[in-house]
C-alpha cells in the first residue's frame, strides 16, 4: 500500500534529527512531539503515530545489558551455554515475535543479551549430578519483567529444562494476563478451551509447541493434569504451568509432581531439570493471616517442590527487594532444605531509556510539576481510614477533575491518530471490594452526566458551548493541563464526544467480580479499550494496566513494596508521556520520591559492589540492615511481639532529621549548640571553603575529631520521631569509630544575597526553604505533637550538598566511579564512596519551613542535620531493640497494608 504524502519525507527527517550528534538517545515523547512540528512542513496529514513507529526502526532506543552479582564459589560454569551445540529456536521465534509486534529492535538485541546472561547464571540442564541453584532479577515497576522472564523460559527451553513453572503472583487476573502473554511468547497457541488457535510465537514455521498444563479460565488442578495419563517422562517436549502463589494450588502440583513422576523407590525426580520462575518474588514470604495466603506454607511449598527434583533453579522477579528483610529463620528444615534467599546470583535489569518510571517523576522538578497533582479535598468524603461498610453519596471535586481529565487525554490521543491504541485510567481508593463497587457507581453517573453534557454542547459554534459549566470547565482544564502539545482547542473538542462515549467503568479486584480488563479481547476485534477501572490490591501488583493515562490513588501506607507496586502508572508511555498525571496526596508523593531515591541507591550499590567482588550474601546483609526496614516491614509481622532485635547499618547512607520542632525553646538550644560547635571548630581546627566552587559560601572541617560528633549527637534536642535514629546514630558512630576516627563538618548555609541571615555566634547562616508535608486534609499539621515534618521528598539536604569540601581530585575520582556505574555524573552515594571523602561528613542547616499553600514561614531558622557515612561494603552492623511503643507506633503510622486486603482471591 502507498504511504501518505509526506510520510517518508517525515520519517527520514526525523531520522536525521535524532540520529546524529545527541549523546542520549531521545525519548518517544520527544521524537512525537517533533513529528507533530515538522508534519505540516512536509506536507503529512496522515497518523503521525506511524510515523513515529516507523522512525524508531531506524532511532537508537537504548537498553543497557544491566549487572550481575554473582557467588564466584559456588559450583557453576558461567560459560556452559556456548560450550554446548544448542539449537535456540525457542529463542529466536520469541525475539522474531518481538520484533513483530513493533518492539524497536536495540531494545530486542539488548533483551537478547540480557537472557544470554540471566541464563548462564543458570545452570546446565543437560550437566551431570545434582544442583540446586537459586537467584533474583531485579527489575523496574511496569517495566518488562515479563517479556524478559519469557525470554529466560524460551532459552531455558532450548537448553533442556523439561519442567517450567511459571507463579504470576496472588490473583486471578494476574495469572490469566500471564498465561496469555506465555501462549504468545512461547507455547505458540491461545489457551481458551473454547477457541484454541495459533497465535503469536505458534504462526511461525516449524515452532513446537510445548505442552502446557494450565489455561487463561484454569489454574492447575492436580485432577485436570491426572486426565493426562502421563508425567513428564512421557514427554518429550518442555512443559509449562502458570499459577498463583497460593497454597491450595502449590499443594497440588507438588502432589501431582510427587504422586505420578516420582520413581518408585526414589526421593526427587533425576530425569527432569526443572526451572521456576516466582514472578512478584518479594510477595512469597509476606506475613499475613489470610490462611490460603500463609507465608510459611506458601513459602515452604515452594520449597518443597523445589527439593522434589535433582536439578533445579529458582529465579525471583521483583521491582521491590526491599520486601524481603525479615526471613524467617524457623522456615530452615531438613524437609525443605534452604529458604528462597538468592545465593547464586543477583542480575538487575536496565529499563530502556523510553521507560516513565519513578525517577522521572519524582526526582525530576519539573517531572514533579508537570505529572503530579495533588488530592487535597479527599478526607471528607472518603477517609483515609474508612470501615468497610462507609457508603458514599459523592466523589471528592479532584477526582471529578481527574475524570475531565481522562476525557481530554483520550480526545487528545484521538487527534494525535491513537484513537485505536487503549487508554486507561486508574482509581485506588480502598481497599475494600463494597467501597470499590460504589466508588464505581459514582463515577459511572458522573460519566452519564458528562457525556451528555459534552453531547448537547460539544458542536455547537464558538464560544457557544463554553456556556454549558461542565464543558467550561473541560475548558479551562485544558488550558492549564494541555502544556507540551500541540493540539488546539477546536481539534479536541470535536473529538470529546467519540471520548466520552467509548469510556467504560470496572471494578477490577479479584474473583470476587467478573470484569476482567481483557485488551486482547478488544484488540482482537480492531478496537481500542478505554476504561476507568477501580480497584485495590489487583491495581496494586503486577497487572499491567494498558494505555494509562491517569491515575488517582488516595492510599496510606509507607511500606515500600506497597507504594512502589501501586505505582502501575510506571511503564512506557509512546506518544503521549506528555498527557500522563498522577493524582497524590502531598504526603504519599513525599514518600514517592524518598523511596524513589533510596532504590536508585540500592541499584547502584549493587554495581559498586559487583566492582569490589562481593556477593549476593552481602547485598543480603545490606538490604536486611537498612535502617528504613522500620518503615520497609509490615507492621503485622510485629504485632505479636513485645521487643524485636534489629541489626542495622548505615553504610553509604545519608540520615537526616526531617521533622522539624516547632518549639521555640528547643530550636534555640540547638541554634546555641550550632554556635558552640562552630565556636570550637574554629578554635581548634583549621577550615576551608569548598575546594572547586561548590557552595563556597559553606565553611567545612576536615578531619575533626570524631568524639565532637559525639557530643554533638547526645546533645542535639531532636523530634520524638527521630529518637530511635539518634540512639542508632551513636551506636553506629561507636561501631565505625576504629575505621573513622575522624569526621568532616559543614555548615550548609546560602549565599546573604539570597535571603536574609540567621547569625550563629558570630556566624551569619542563611536558612534553607523546605515545604512542610500535609496531611490527608490537605492542611500544614504537625506530623507528631510540636512538630512539622518537612515535604516534598523528606529531604533535608539538596542535592549535591555531600560534595561539600572535596578536592577537584576528589570530584573527578566520583565522576569516574559514577560513569562505571553507567551514570553522566556524580552523584551523593558517589562522594559517600570510602575511596572519595574517605570520612563521614556531619552537615548542620538551618531550615525555613513553608506552607505552599498560604507561603506562611511556619517555622524560621529551625536546626536540622545529617549524616553522611562511607559505603565501604563492610555493612558493619548494631543491633537495636524496638520496644513495645514503638512498634504499637509503627502500627498506627501503616495502618493501610495490603496484606489486610479484602481483595484477596481464594
Amino acid at each position: 500500500m502507498a504511504k501518505p504524502a509526506g510520510f517518508e519525507t517525515l520519517v527520514a527527517t526525523l531520522i536525521g534529527v535524532f540520529s546524529e550528534g545527541r549523546e542520549s538517545a531521545p525519548t518517544i515523547d520527544e521524537i512525537a512531539a517533533r513529528a507533530r512540528d515538522l508534519a505540516p512542513l512536509v506536507g503529512y496529514h496522515g497518523d503521525v503515530a506511524k510515523v513515529v513507529d516507523e522512525a524508531l526502526l531506524h532511532i537508537e532506543i537504548r537498553m543497557g545489558i544491566g549487572h550481575s552479582l554473582v557467588d564466584v564459589a559456588a559450583d557453576h560454569d558461567p560459560e556452559w551455554t556456548s560450550k554446548r551445540e544448542i539449537d535456540w529456536s525457542y529463542t529466536r521465534n520469541y525475539s522474531r515475535y518481538l520484533r513483530e509486534e513493533g518492539w524497536n529492535p536495540t531494545v530486542v538485541a539488548s533483551l537478547e543479551i540480557v537472557t544470554e546472561r540471566i541464563a548462564s547464571l543458570l545452570q546446565d540442564p543437560a550437566g551431570d549430578g545434582s544442583w540446586d541453584r537459586r537467584g533474583l532479577v531485579i527489575g523496574h515497576v511496569q517495566s518488562g519483567k515479563t517479556a524478559n522472564y519469557l525470554g529466560l523460559v524460551a532459552r531455558a527451553a532450548d537448553a533442556g529444562y523439561r519442567f517450567i513453572i511459571i507463579v504470576a503472583g496472588i490473583h486471578n487476573n494476574l495469572r490469566r494476563q500471564t498465561q496469555e502473554r506465555v501462549d504468545s511468547g512461547f507455547v505458540g497457541w491461545t489457551s481458551d478451551p473454547q477457541s484454541r488457535v495459533r497465535t503469536g510465537v505458534g504462526k511461525f514455521h516449524g515452532h513446537v509447541r510445548p505442552v502446557v498444563l494450565t489455561n487463561i479460565l484454569s489454574d492447575f488442578t492436580k485432577q485436570n493434569a491426572q486426565q493426562l495419563q502421563a508425567g513428564l517422562a512421557d514427554w518429550s517436549k518442555p512443559v509449562v504451568v502458570v499459577i498463583k502463589k497460593n497454597v491450595s494450588t502449590l499443594r497440588q502440583i507438588h502432589s501431582w509432581l510427587k504422586d505420578f513422576n516420582l520413581q518408585t523407590g526414589e526421593s526427587q525426580i533425576a530425569d527432569a531439570p526443572m526451572l521456576f520462575i516466582d514472578d512478584e518474588a518479594d510477595n512469597a514470604s509476606v506475613n499475613t493471616s489470610k490462611p490460603d495466603l500463609d507465608p510459611t506454607r506458601t513459602n515452604g511449598l515452594i520449597r518443597e517442590i523445589l527439593a522434589l527434583f535433582r536439578k533445579s533453579c529458582y529465579v525471583g522477579y521483583t521491582a521491590t527487594p526491599f520486601a524481603n528483610i525479615f526471613i524467617n529463620p524457623e522456615a530452615y528444615d531438613n524437609r525443605t532444605r534452604e529458604d528462597l534467599f538468592p545465593r547464586d546470583f543477583i542480575y538487575c535489569l536496565d529499563a530502556p531509556n523510553n521507560y516513565f518510571g519513578a525517577e522521572r517523576i519524582f526526582l525530576d522538578e519539573s517531572g514533579e510539576t508537570q505529572y503530579i497533582r495533588t488530592i487535597d479535598d479527599a478526607e471528607n468524603i472518603l477517609p483515609l481510614v474508612h470501615p468497610k461498610d462507609i457508603v458514599l453519596t459523592e466523589l471528592p471535586a479532584s477526582l471529578k477533575q481527574a475524570i475531565q481529565l481522562f476525557v481530554l487525554t483520550r480526545a487528545i490521543r484521538g487527534v494525535r491518530g491513537q484513537a485505536h491504541k487503549h487508554c486507561s485510567m486508574l482509581v485506588n481508593v480502598s481497599r475494600f471490594v463494597d467501597v470499590q463497587k460504589n466508588v464505581r457507581v459514582l463515577i459511572h453517573s458522573y460519566i452519564e452526566t458528562l457525556r451528555n453534557a459534552i453531547r448537547a454542547n460539544y458542536a455547537l459554534p464558538g464560544s457557544a458551548s463554553l456556556k454549558n459549566a461542565y464543558m467550561a470547565s473541560i475548558k479551562a482544564l485544558f488550558d492549564a493541563e494541555h502544556l507540551n502539545g500541540q493540539e488546539s482547542w477546536d481539534e479536541v473538542r470535536a473529538e470529546l464526544d467519540n471520548a466520552a462515549a467509548s469510556i467504560r467503568t470496572a471494578v477490577v479486584n479479584s474473583s470476587k467480580t467478573d470484569e476482567p480488563l481483557d485488551y486482547a479481547a478488544y484488540a482482537a476485534k480492531g478496537d481500542a479499550l478505554t476504561v476507568i477501572a477501580v480497584g485495590g490490591l489487583s491495581l496494586s501488583r503486577g497487572l499491567t494496566i494498558e494505555g494509562l493515562t491517569v491515575s488517582y490513588m488516595y492510599r496510606n501506607t509507607k511500606m515500600y513494596d506497597t507504594l512502589m507496586q501501586m505505582g502501575r502508572w510506571f511503564g512506557y508511555r509512546p506518544g503521549y508521556e506528555d498527557l500522563c498525571r498522577v493524582y497524590l496526596s502531598k504526603q504519599s508523593a513525599g514518600w514517592y520520591s524518598h523511596i524513589a531515591i533510596a532504590t536508585e541507591e540500592l541499584r547502584d550499590r549493587v554495581k559498586e559492589m559487583r566492582r569490589l567482588n562481593k556477593t549476593p550474601k552481602d547485598f543480603g546483609l545490606l538490604v536486611q540492615s537498612h535502617p528504613d526496614a522500620l518503615t520497609v516491614t509490615a507492621a503485622n509481622k510485629m504485632r505479636h511481639a513485645e521487643t524485636r532485635t534489629i541489626k542495622v547499618s548505615f553504610d553509604g547512607m545519608l540520615r537526616e532529621t526531617y521533622v522539624i520542632s516547632d518549639d521555640p525553646t528547643i530550636n534555640q538550644g540547638n541554634r546555641s549548640l550550632f554556635a558552640s560547635l562552630f565556636h570550637d571548630l574554629t578554635a581548634n581546627f583549621a577550615h576551608l571553603r569548598a575546594h572547586d566552587g561548590h557552595r563556597p559560601e559553606c565553611p567545612v572541617w576536615r578531619d575533626v575529631d570524631a568524639g565532637l560528633v559525639d557530643d554533638f549527637f547526645r546533645q542535639f534536642q531532636v523530634h520524638p520521631q527521630h529518637d530511635g535514629m539518634r540512639v542508632m546514630l551513636q551506636s553506629y558512630l561507636a561501631r565505625i569509630r576504629d575505621e573513622f576516627p575522624s569526621w568532616d563538618i559543614a555548615y550548609i548555609t546560602l549565599q546573604e544575597d539570597q535571603r536574609k541571615p540567621f547569625l550563629i555566634g558570630t556566624f551569619p547562616m542563611v536558612a534553607q526553604q523546605r515545604s512542610a508535608g500535609r496531611d490527608g486534609h490537605g492542611l500544614t499539621v504537625p506530623e507528631l505533637a510540636s512538630g512539622y515534618l518537612i515535604g516534598n521528598k523528606h529531604r533535608v539536604a539538596g542535592a549535591r550538598d555531600e560534595r561539600v569540601g572535596l578536592t577537584q581530585s576528589e570530584v573527578e575520582r566520583a565522576n569516574d566511579l559514577a560513569r562505571d556505574r553507567g551514570k553522566s555524573s556524580a552523584t551523593d552515594l558517589d562522594y559517600r564512596n570510602v575511596k572519595v571523602r574517605g570520612r563521614p561528613l556531619l552537615m548542620l542547616h538551618l531550615i525555613d519551613l513553608k506552607d505552599d499553600q498560604s507561603g506562611k514561614i511556619l517555622v524560621e531558622s529551625a536546626p536540622a542535620f545529617g549524616a553522611s557515612f562511607p559505603a565501604t561494603g563492610d555493612f558493619k552492623q548494631i543491633d537495636y531493640v524496638l520496644n513495645q511503643v514503638m512498634i504499637d507506633q509503627l502500627d498506627r503510622e501503616a495502618f493501610d497494608v495490603p496484606d489486610d486486603d479484602e481483595d484477596f482471591d481464594p
